[in-house]
């Protein structure tokens, strides 16, 4: 090894040891008779010391040339700190060098390789592995190693067989779009990179492993966010011969696990909520149930009084925001442009202030007077000082609103405290979705989702009522991870593709495969998927997951470090038979 210790060990107790250090200079301070380094590493920081004097003057004047991000190695006696830094581990010591070594020179980094930098996301990405140096992206690279290391421990001790399954696989429609991979040795052929191991670990409970798990790369060609990434990874988890209440335990036992061994909380019990009363309740199927402002309905209180924009609607639903009737007239403003936006889509907001004399004043006196004001504060559980606001038109875009709505007055009055969790799992999704674009169903998860035993006879009269046997985890408003009990005999599964539109044919080309295996005796089985790169996030209370992989991609899909995608030769077109055409416009 080149060094003996590293840059964040170094205590009191080292004193008078020779020690060896090697890393990168942070940061060089000369105060003419002593020059300061400040040396960084994946460990920490510790500070090196020439004194005129003391130091020879040509290891002064090597210290005097060494700049930021230079790779040095330098030797020497840990002394006691004249001035002690109490903010750093090794604050009570630094080296007293004998030795220095130049490693490796640097160029002036882009932007400063510091907690706070100054560099913009674009840049940092771009030269990524200087941002990495940076404490903040460094310890959320650790938190996701330890998060891998806990959930294999979790697992191994739950009896769980970590399987790979393949990174070239066939093409099927599972609700994205697939990175497709053309074949040279099968022309005219393509594989498909996997959305998810989805097939694979049901046939490997019809293997007989029992309990598979795979901490494993999907990838999906779909548009970007802060929480989207066209490769993520995923905790892919399968059960055989099990109910759902048994995934349920499981895998609220595993994340209980994690909270415990790497935040130190202990977690309640999850609470259980249906997707109808999500939807009810919040007007999301990813509640943030970490403060209550549920929605409150007021079509029998405020229509039929000759407000057009209620009497109209197909629901008037709203929320009480505790607290706020002293909001201004400019504050309810912006809530209102906040609310119209188009990502957003509701046409106005009503509000209803509840004064502390017990008055009340609202947008919409001129047709409801204060008797009818105080009949709705009374349905939605108001106090004096609490502040109404309303939404008003198509059920689901205005439950939709609302929620966002929700969210943003959470985020004001500081309810989406980071520090607190509020976790949950949603029940009972619907199986499918009508598609008005394709007026066919879609499956709500995906094709292989059994729906609720009582359920089954509704396929054929009502497909759009049957409830499937889902459940999704939410943690603080977020999707943490999904899943279902699958459906495993081949006639109920033939019947899903011919509900979902599939001729015989399709289904027999797409998913043979599976079908087949069913009629060897597959077992009961049912899983769960976590979003690993999210899990992280919510567990570092982030909303972006990028931090939390070493080389993302930006909101464009491109890695603008290693500038790809790009284009390929004419002779690895020409091995693959491929043509390259003007794309066609939408």
């Amino acid at each position: 090894m080149l060094r003996t210790h590293t840059c964040g060990e170094l205590r009191s107790e080292h004193v008078g040891q020779t020690v060896t250090l090697c890393g990168w200079v942070q940061k060089q301070r000369d105060k003419g008779g002593v020059v300061w380094i400040d040396l960084r590493d994946r460990y920490g920081i510790t500070q090196l010391i020439f004194e005129e004097g003391v130091t020879d003057q040509a290891l002064i004047d090597q210290a005097k040339k060494m700049g930021r991000e230079f790779v040095i190695k330098a030797t020497g006696e840990v002394v006691e700190r004249y001035s002690k830094n109490d903010k750093m581990p090794t604050g009570d010591v630094e080296i007293r060098v004998s030795k220095l070594e130049l490693l490796n020179g640097s160029k002036v980094p882009p932007f400063t390789i510091e907690d706070e930098t100054d560099g913009g996301e674009d840049l940092r990405m771009k030269y990524r592995y200087l941002d990495i140096r940076r404490n903040p992206v460094r310890e959320k690279l650790q938190l996701r190693h330890t998060m891998m290391q806990k959930v294999r421990e979790y697992l191994n001790k739950e009896k769980f067989v970590e399987v790979e399954t393949p990174y070239l696989i066939k093409s099927t429609p599972e609700g994205a779009r697939d990175f497709v991979v053309p074949s040279r040795m099968n022309e005219n052929e393509f594989y498909a990179l996997p959305q998810s191991p989805q097939t694979f670990k049901q046939l490997l409970m019809v293997a007989g492993m029992d309990r598979y798990f795979q901490i494993v790369k999907c990838f999906r060609d779909e548009d970007l966010r802060a929480d989207r990434q066209p490769e993520f990874t995923q905790i892919d988890c399968e059960m055989a011969f099990i109910e759902q209440e048994d995934i349920l335990q499981t895998f609220e036992g595993m994340t209980k696990f994690l909270y415990k061994e790497i935040k130190g909380i202990e977690l309640e019990d999850f609470q259980r909520i249906s997707y109808d009363e999500a939807m009810t309740k919040y007007g999301s199927d990813k509640p943030d149930l970490r403060f209550g402002m549920e929605f409150c309905e007021l079509n029998d209180l405020a229509q039929g009084k000759g407000f057009v924009v209620f009497d109209s609607a197909e629901l008037v639903v709203g929320i009480n925001a505790a607290g706020c009737a002293e909001y201004t007239r400019k504050q309810l403003d912006a809530l209102t442009d906040f609310v119209k936006k188009p990502q957003i889509g509701a046409k106005g907001l009503v509000y209803v202030r509840y004064n502390e004399d017990g008055s009340f004043k609202s947008s919409v006196d001129k047709f409801f007077d204060e008797n009818a004001l105080k009949g709705w504060a009374e349905k939605f559980g108001a106090k004096p000082g609490d502040l109404l606001l309303i939404l008003a038109g198509e059920e689901n875009q205005t439950r939709k609103a609302l929620n966002e709505l929700r969210l943003e007055m959470g985020e004001q009055l500081g309810l989406r405290d980071k520090n607190k969790v509020a976790a949950a799992w949603v029940l009972d999704f619907p199986l499918l979705e009508w598609d008005e674009d394709t007026k066919r169903y879609h499956a709500m998860h995906h094709p292989f989702t059994a729906p609720k035993p009582e359920d089954v006879e509704k396929l054929t009269s009502d497909p759009g009522a049957v409830r499937a046997n889902a459940y999704d985890m939410v943690i603080n408003g977020v999707e943490a991870g999904g899943g279902s009990i699958r459906i495993h005999d081949r006639a109920m599964q033939a019947r899903m593709f011919e509900v979902l539109g599939f001729n015989k044919e399709e289904a027999e080309a797409q998913f043979g495969f599976l079908m087949g295996a069913f009629e060897y005796g597959a077992p009961p089985h049912g899983g769960v998927a976590f979003g690993f790169d999210r899990l992280c996030a919510i567990m570092a209370g982030e909303q972006s997951i990028r931090d939390f992989i070493a080389f993302p991609k930006n909101n464009a899909g491109r890695d603008v470090m290693i500038d790809s995608p790009s284009k390929i030769s004419q002779e690895q077109l020409d091995e693959l038979g491929l043509k390259l055409v003007e794309p066609i416009k939408s």
